[in-house]
């Protein structure tokens, strides 16, 4: 049997509590036939759309100081617990309609990142809803946050997006796998904190290269990312447009070099997808949702791979 790291992205969770309970529900129910088969099975999830609107729920904290400032990591914080809430609530009920006893736990997840990480010194990554110029400098002197106009709808808050370096509860995730729990971990690419002590990072650390690297220190015998598509592609959007089946990691990085995958999308999956192939005995797949149950019959996926 294997070990496996499925991430979930945050969009296919959709953008309020209700609709995310429906959509975890069919999620869960498409990982139920891995856990009857015997796989350990690991899920990181995205948080973008949710986190933003936990950042909008405090928004009024600039102008009404009964409402609190609440800083990015605790809404980082905040999605973890309720998105993992959701998603072990969901997988229990799945269980138990399918006669498997398993227990299902949600760590809220540390990474350490580099306080050095260029990121930082560019932060580039739009977090949360979009503000006026007005208000966006009056909040910029209260938090010493960056700001910045975005393609001309307004000014949102940037942050950086540095690499992950180390999951600070990873000894506690492998004792849970090893007993046969299902985890729930390294929700919205876990909360940031830096090397040097335990102060946190107002960033957004991406939620695949994190999974990758929890993969890693699992030893995880698969990887796979669930996006919206089955398969990703070389020369997409074009008439020249190919289907990646399987690939090893040498063939991916000439692609990145060519320029294939777009930064804001397929990139940072195929670089977490080649990160874990080329530092383990395993495979990354990259494929949709509703066709995962392909992953082993290697039909519509796409597969990366050592040698």
């Amino acid at each position: 049997m294997s070990k496996i790291v499925i991430a979930l992205g945050g969009n296919a969770l959709g953008n309020n509590p209700l609709e995310q309970q429906k959509l975890i529900k069919k999620a869960v129910n498409k990982i139920i036939p891995f856990i009857k088969e015997g796989h350990d099975i690991i899920l990181t999830h995205g948080n973008g759309p949710q986190v933003g609107v936990i950042n909008l729920a405090f928004e009024d904290s600039y102008e009404n100081k009964d409402i609190p400032y609440m800083p990015f990591p605790e809404c980082t914080a905040m999605s973890q617990g309720y998105i993992g809430y959701h998603l072990q609530k969901k997988m229990r009920e799945s269980l138990k309609e399918n006669g498997i006893n398993k227990n299902v736990t949600t760590i809220i997840t540390e990474v350490i990142v580099d306080k050095k990480d260029k990121a930082f010194e560019n932060p580039t990554k739009p977090v949360g809803p979009f503000y006026s110029k007005e208000m966006a400098e009056k909040m910029m002197n209260k938090t010493k946050e960056i700001y910045k106009e975005d393609a001309g709808r307004g000014y949102r808050k940037v942050v950086a997006s540095p690499k992950p370096i180390e999951i600070v509860q990873i000894n506690t995730i492998e004792k849970l796998v090893e007993e046969k729990n299902i985890v729930i971990t390294c929700g919205g690419g876990g909360i940031p904190i830096y090397k040097e002590g335990e102060e946190s990072a107002s960033a957004v650390i991406d939620k695949d290269l994190a999974s990758s690297l929890l993969a890693q220190k699992l030893n995880a015998d698969i990887f796979i990312i669930l996006t919206n598509i089955k398969q990703a592609e070389i020369f997409y959007g074009t008439e020249k447009a190919q289907k990646i089946d399987k690939i090893t990691v040498e063939e991916a990085e000439k692609y990145i070099e060519e320029g294939h995958f777009a930064k804001g999308s397929m990139l940072p999956k195929i670089e977490a997808a080649i990160s874990f192939a080329k530092n383990t005995n395993g495979k990354s797949i990259i494929t949709a949702l509703d066709n995962i149950e392909n992953v082993f019959t290697e039909k519509e996926i796409t597969q990366i791979i050592k040698n």
